[in-house]
């Protein structure tokens, strides 16, 4: 889950912040990627800085280019609680990441906030009610480049109102990110199985394309492959595969290919093992050959799911017909 926060100075986001970390959220703040840059520019870190070089970043590199940082750092089985959004794009760039990212609009009145803001005593803050408002409505509005406040808290999933003590604010806090966290969304079993594929993929030693398969019953991985040299023969990115290293154009050479397909790979796995596949479905990251249709029908596997469709293979579907295997693509990205 990642949580994120907006709302104007002083609203108390930090504190919402602080107290999620207490409840093992990870903290990290838009302002950190512009503070890194103002200070490897060797400059002083100020309010009035950080807005003029945040704005300069997302001129340059585009108005997400704060959120696409902080993405670097996010880790998928981590809960994450994010400060200091300010632009559209940077709501944006969270929501493409994942389904699970919902923005909190941190609300406060007014005066509570400029009281607030003396009382914390920061030394860029403004010291007078005129200059604090001055700097809010400088703030609230601007083009794609600069900060928006307006239009970040018409993109907000929910409002926390902030407008009484920090001992009223954190049951608030619990209970608003409690309820958020139960409609987390979880990836359904396809999705589940297609991106395990897609990580063995990245085991492949092969040239050309990496491709892998995994085999599943009863919703549990009984095997995985993914294409590349025999074993025991040199892989395929060490020169061992001639067609490969030789970047043949695709459909052609296939009789010089050593490399084995990831469906072949995963069926003779599970034989090596003596694993049984009668009745198993079968997950691959690319649609299968003709010759991995034959294995795949001969195996006992009674399902294929395939992402990325193999524009030589329409003799494979057709024996999948025939013999009464489904298959069916799941697009992912």
């Amino acid at each position: 889950m990642l949580i994120g926060l907006t709302g104007r100075n002083a609203a108390g986001k930090g504190e919402v912040a602080k107290h999620l970390q207490t409840k093992s959220f990870y903290y990290y703040s838009l302002s950190d990627a512009i503070r890194d840059e103002v200070r490897a520019r060797g400059l002083a870190v100020t309010r009035e800085r950080l807005i003029e070089v945040g704005n300069e970043l997302r001129g340059h590199f585009g108005p997400g280019v704060l959120a696409e940082r902080i993405l670097e750092r996010v880790e998928a089985d981590k809960n994450y609680v994010i400060d200091s959004i300010r632009n559209p794009a940077e709501v944006a760039a969270f929501r493409k990441f994942t389904r699970n990212f919902k923005l909190l609009l941190v609300e406060a009145p007014l005066k509570v906030r400029f009281d607030r803001s003396i009382a914390r005593n920061r030394e860029s803050d403004p010291i007078t009610f005129d200059d604090f408002v001055e700097i809010e409505e400088r703030e609230a509005a601007g083009d794609a480049t600069a900060q928006n406040m307006i239009q970040v808290e018409r993109l907000a999933d929910e409002i926390l109102a902030n407008d009484g003590s920090i001992e009223d604010l954190h049951p608030r806090v619990d209970t608003l990110v409690g309820r958020l966290m139960r409609q987390e969304v979880r990836p359904d079993w396809d999705h589940y199985f297609m991106d395990i594929a897609r990580v063995v993929a990245s085991r492949s030693n092969c040239m050309k394309r990496k491709v892998a398969a995994i085999i599943v019953r009863d919703k549990r991985v009984i095997s995985t492959g993914y294409n590349g040299t025999p074993r025991g023969t040199r892989n395929c990115n060490e020169g061992g595969c001639p067609r490969c290293n030789n970047m043949a154009a695709s459909g052609t050479g296939l009789e010089e290919c050593l490399c084995s397909h990831g469906e072949e790979n995963a069926i003779v796995q599970a034989s090596y093992h003596g694993v049984s596949l009668k009745d198993a479905l079968i997950y691959t990251t690319f649609a299968p050959c003709l010759m991995c249709a034959k294995m795949i029908i001969n195996s006992g596997i009674r399902e294929v799911i395939f992402n990325l469709q193999y524009p030589l293979n329409d003799s494979a579907f057709r024996l999948f017909t025939e013999a009464g295997i489904t298959a069916r693509q799941l697009k992912v990205e």
